[in-house]
């Protein structure tokens, strides 16, 4: 079971549920992959809701990671998520709110609505 307190989501992926958190050394990984030079640059980076499919394994990667899983970048990219495109969009946005939302609130979406 995902803790939200901690940052957790649960997402299926592959057909199989998996915890995904970005924890601070996943997060240090991303701020390396992005190029941000601090977490505040990482945040407005997705802020603009503009990331390629890449960008999203990437995110998911380390959120999996984050969880506890041993997964590489060329594993996320070949798995499946409900939903397709828009399904691993609503992972890393899920992803990206639990991590970055403060007292309740939560952040804009990182990326646009999906249709479900």
């Amino acid at each position: 079971m995902p803790n939200p307190r901690r940052g957790e989501i649960e997402a299926v992926l592959d057909g199989t549920p998996r915890v995904l958190v970005l924890t601070l050394g996943a997060l240090a990984e991303l701020e390396a992959a992005f190029g941000a030079d601090d977490l505040l640059a990482l945040a407005e980076r997705f802020e603009r809701g503009r990331l390629s499919a890449r960008d999203a394994a990437r995110i998911i990667a380390a959120g999996l990671n984050g969880a506890g899983a041993s997964v590489t970048l060329d594993e996320v990219m070949r798995m499946r998520a409900d939903g397709g495109a828009a399904g691993f969009a609503r992972i890393v946005a899920q992803l990206l709110s639990a991590t970055f939302g403060t007292d309740g609130e939560t952040p804009a979406s990182p990326l646009p609505p999906q249709r479900a």
